[in-house]
């Protein structure tokens, strides 16, 4: 059971893909991530160009990253998603693939079109938050 209690607000629109807050309860413990990055287990960038096979192998590794301090996906109490692009069309590429990897847990998340990320042909970041008991 998650430590994670998402917030819905009868308020807002429905037609949004993610809850709009999330909570933790007492005793609850904290795991913030760096961006997970699109790096093979070489330390190279994996599929130039390709905005999706990136976002799964950065939800591989934020999956990865998160398993060395004991949470998962469903742990996760808040995403921001990084395209380093002006296309809106690559913003939603990367989000249907951050969205398959969360399932049901519709954790809240800000999506962001941005001009460049820090490795070479690198498209796609995400870091997180998790919540842990």
């Amino acid at each position: 059971m998650s430590a994670v209690t998402l917030i819905r607000n009868d308020n807002l629109t429905e037609h949004v893909e993610y809850a709009y807050g999330a909570a933790a309860g007492p005793g609850a413990r904290v795991v913030w991530t760096a961006g997970a990055c699109p790096l093979d287990e070489n330390g190279a960038t994996v599929a130039p160009g390709d905005v999706a096979a990136q976002a799964h192998q950065v939800m591989r590794n934020l999956r990865a990253a998160l398993a060395g301090a004991g949470a998962d996906l469903s742990d996760i109490a808040k995403t921001t998603v990084y395209v380093a692009s002006s296309r809106q069309a690559d913003l939603v590429a990367a989000w249907e693939v951050v969205r398959l990897y969360m399932g049901d847990h519709d954790a809240p998340s800000t999506l962001l079109g941005v001009t460049v990320l820090g490795y070479d042909d690198q498209l796609v970041e995400v870091e997180a938050v998790a919540v842990t008991a």
